[in-house]
């Protein structure tokens, strides 16, 4: 959701590795490699859920971690209702299912040249690294602002695609809102996804 910029140039933003298997218009098959998360959840709703996670998760990739140590920015953030009454293992990471609880996770991608056994670990008990394993992603691409109505109207786009193409979603079958750019970028021009995982 935010990124850093230096002298009016836009620094370089590393992205998850993915292989693109099939692609029409707004609409892609991806196969992703294994990434790591830093994560949070958060208690509110939608737009909100992103404004609190932001600050934890920044002020973890600013420093605040036992290495003290700062880590590159990367790209998207994520977004997918949290567990319904779930806590995060602060020793074990946990996949994400579906809520009715109005929490959100939200994490920032790793930079790739972590592991779990080298990644800084956040010194925020709320902010946790979270692996996710290589998977198989349905994707929809679109622009403008980053507000649940406009997720909403392009997720059902996508899953109405995957239902005429008759492809199974992997249960729960939650859509998480994958953010490319800074705030700053006009609305017009966001670079956002809906992404599902595929069985």
């Amino acid at each position: 959701m935010f990124f850093g910029f230096a002298g009016g140039t836009a620094l370089a933003i590393e992205e998850p590795s993915y292989r693109v298997i099939e692609q029409d218009g707004a609409f892609e098959q991806r196969d992703y490699a294994a990434y790591l998360l830093a994560e949070t959840i958060v208690e509110s709703g939608f737009m909100q859920s992103g404004n609190v996670a932001f600050g934890r998760l920044f002020r973890y990739i600013s420093g605040a971690n036992t290495s003290q140590q700062k880590i590159s920015m990367t790209a998207p953030v994520e977004q997918t209702p949290a567990p319904l009454g779930e806590k995060i293992s602060m020793t074990t990471p946990v996949e994400q299912s579906p809520a009715a609880n109005g929490s959100y996770a939200v994490g920032f991608v790793v930079p790739s040249g972590f592991t779990l056994a080298t990644v800084p670990k956040p010194t925020d008990p709320l902010v946790v690294i979270r692996a996710v394993p290589a998977r198989r992603v349905s994707v929809w691409r679109y622009s403008g602002r980053w507000t649940e109505s406009n997720f909403r109207e392009h997720e059902q786009l996508l899953r109405a695609k995957l239902a005429a193409k008759r492809i199974a979603v992997l249960p729960p079958g939650e859509a998480r809102i994958a953010r490319y750019d800074a705030p700053f970028m006009p609305w017009f021009l966001r670079r956002n996804e809906v992404h599902l995982t595929l069985q």
